[in-house]
């Protein structure tokens, strides 16, 4: 399909991939409208810092269908991007991670169903994939929820899937990896580690064996435009990382090593996962992406550290307050 000046919905639109999209779809000269979640400080996230204000701001809770329908009418193309994606607080609070993430998905299809939407866009994570069985994992990897997080994730990806095939709804679904970039909240080990680095005497972490597949946030953003501008992505899941895996521990040395710093690393218990549902590796097989959208990313995981280094320096204050965003 076309985007380029078409009106477009982004749902999570304020948050760390969503605010980034926001831009991409800007800069195509598309007509953006934000959905954010309700709140009383009337907070559209990131987007009440972009240069650019001519956006759409609809705010409702994903959960509730006819907030959704009305954001999403007369709109040609969705990226459903809202969803708690905390793995931690998804053990505390499973019923509102799983209603968040596989009913607000359910509501996007719904909608899109009813007002023939030309093109939805849901974002899946690795998380789906628990620990590879084999690697580099593809599309057919075999799903595993080691957490009520990836439960929710497998959830929402099988409700767009029963939508194209029992109703042909026109979606596709990115699996991204390991997203990181200027924005990502304190929740993420990158801006985390980052933090400790810049501004602490230790970096504290929980296991540091797992490895992950780490992907700059322009490079996945765009991942996500290309699958909505080919329609060979529609009915597909397609995986957007880097095909190359780093271990926690060796990511903490490479940030240590970049901000000029040698601080000892700790492992603290309370940041360790449940033994069942740590994922100890992660790492993509991208040729589905490379095949039907000549997709590759273009940033090495040294270039965007940097980039999000000085991203943190520059905000480093919202980390001491804990930034959630």
């Amino acid at each position: 399909m076309k985007l380029n000046g078409q009106k477009v919905l982004v749902t999570g639109a304020g948050g760390f991939i969503g605010s980034h999209l926001v831009e991409r779809l800007q800069l195509m000269d598309c007509t953006v409208s934000a959905f954010v979640r309700y709140n009383s400080a009337a907070s559209a996230g990131h987007l009440d810092r972009l240069a650019r204000k001519d956006i759409a701001i609809f705010r409702g809770d994903i959960t509730e269908y006819d907030s959704v329908r009305e954001a999403m009418r007369g709109q040609a193309a969705v990226f459903h991007l809202a969803a708690l994606i905390g793995i931690p607080y998804s053990y505390v609070h499973p019923s509102q991670t799983f209603e968040t993430n596989a009913l607000g998905t359910l509501n996007v299809m719904l909608a899109a169903r009813e007002l023939s939407t030309e093109r939805v866009v849901i974002t899946s994570t690795s998380e789906v994939y628990g620990s590879a069985r084999y690697t580099p994992i593809d599309e057919d990897h075999p799903l595993q929820a080691q957490s009520p997080y990836a439960a929710s994730k497998i959830a929402a990806d099988k409700l767009a899937e029963s939508f194209h095939r029992a109703f042909g709804t026109p979606v596709a679904t990115a699996r991204p990896f390991n997203t990181f970039g200027p924005r990502q909240s304190a929740r993420a080990v990158i801006p985390t580690i980052i933090a400790q680095a810049l501004r602490g005497d230790q970096i504290r972490l929980g296991s540091t064996s797992p490895t992950r597949d780490l992907t700059f946030v322009e490079d996945t953003v765009d991942g996500f435009v290309r699958i909505a501008l080919h329609d060979a992505a529609v009915g597909e899941v397609i995986n957007l990382g880097t095909g190359r895996e780093i271990s926690i521990g060796e990511l903490a040395r490479t940030i240590l090593r970049l901000v000029g710093r040698d601080l000892p690393i700790l492992t603290e218990l309370q940041r360790v996962r449940p033994s069942m549902s740590e994922v100890e590796r992660l790492v993509a097989d991208c040729g589905k992406a490379q095949k039907l959208l000549g997709w590759a990313p273009r940033t090495s995981v040294e270039e965007g550290l940097l980039k999000t280094i000085a991203w943190i320096r520059n905000w480093i204050h919202l980390y001491d307050e804990g930034y959630q965003v």
